[in-house]
């Protein structure tokens, strides 16, 4: 296909994706920001992280999205006394038959939100990774495949540290964004305000289907993308584990640098934000607008950085002023 007919294409499949945008409105105000990486994370069929103080609507967010399709929906609150049977399931024996049957837990839906993940321990944790990057579960001896789409959104508290414990790097890898969620504007806090004094019922309907996603994440797919675009992320993914190569003096500042997963996602991310914005081609800015959601959790700090106050968000920013735009 030439790139006129890929965009008539992507502009007649983008359609639903604005129909969840209406739809997830009439709840959420505001963070737009976090509405289009959940919609790039869905037709990318990959995790998200959602990391943000209390109060600012990450769960109702998830919970709304969710609404939104015609799918499965569980909600799992993560608890320090939680057990890998509780997510995944367990054998059961009935003494009438005298055999086991298995009982599967909520990690048998479609869209799952993992509510305050890093309250769970680690063998919980560790339950999620073979369901998120191999989309199957292990009960007993069974191997079960998970139901398409399959999709994790967790939410966790950066700020709360007790009671806590970190997600290891191979788990926080898994994840296709980590989307830092902040403070509504003025304007916005005004409009939360009115609308829960009118008393706004957070009610959606379900406005699309399964089918459509998949059809639309075809086409995605099918977006162009230059060869030197392509050069272009993996000169910012290199970057982040050899900065010296590209004349920057951060490498003390990086212990470790971003996995070719983080290439991978990239590359993804960045056709899908093409995608939602009705093109049927890949430029440098769609790649520059999602690496930091992509690189943020996957690039391990040194102790000169935090003893300097730099976060990982202050690298990506250099590297991608550093590297030269196609």
């Amino acid at each position: 296909m030439d790139i006129q007919e890929i965009t008539s294409r992507v502009e007649r499949d983008s359609v639903i994706f604005r129909q969840i945008t209406a739809e997830i409105e009439k709840v959420i105000v505001g963070q737009r920001g976090l509405l289009e990486r959940m919609l790039i994370g869905l037709v990318c069929d990959g995790h998200i992280l959602l990391e943000g103080l209390p109060g600012l609507a990450k769960t109702t967010a998830v919970k709304t999205l969710a609404a939104c399709i015609r799918t499965t929906f569980q909600r799992i609150q993560f608890t320090p006394d939680l057990l890998p049977a509780d997510v995944l399931g367990t054998q059961i024996y009935r003494p009438d038959t005298g055999a086991f049957e298995i009982k599967k837990g909520p990690i048998f839906h479609n869209i799952i939100l993992a509510d305050e993940i890093n309250r769970a321990p680690a063998k919980v944790q560790s339950a999620l990774l073979e369901a998120m990057q191999e989309r199957q579960v292990t009960i007993g001896e069974t191997t079960f495949v998970l139901d398409r789409p399959f999709l994790v959104l967790a939410t966790q508290n950066p700020i709360e540290q007790e009671g806590t414990y970190p997600l290891p790097e191979a788990q926080i890898d898994r994840f296709m964004f980590k989307i830092r969620v902040d403070y509504p504007s003025a304007e916005e806090e005004k409009e939360i305000m009115a609308r829960v004094n009118r008393g706004v019922a957070d009610q959606v309907g379900g406005v699309v289907d399964v089918s459509r996603i998949d059809a639309a994440r075809e086409t995605m797919k099918s977006i162009h993308m230059e060869e030197k675009i392509v050069e272009y992320i993996v000169r910012i993914t290199r970057a982040t584990r050899f900065p010296g190569e590209s004349g920057m003096d951060i490498g003390p500042m990086i212990a470790y640098g971003a996995s070719p997963r983080a290439s991978i996602w990239l590359d993804q991310a960045a056709r899908a934000h093409a995608f939602m914005s009705g093109r049927g081609y890949v430029t440098p800015q769609d790649v520059k607008s999602m690496a930091p959601d992509v690189l943020r959790h996957r690039i391990i700090l040194s102790y000169e950085a935090e003893a300097e106050g730099k976060s990982a968000d202050d690298l990506i920013s250099a590297i991608l002023d550093r590297i030269e735009v196609p």
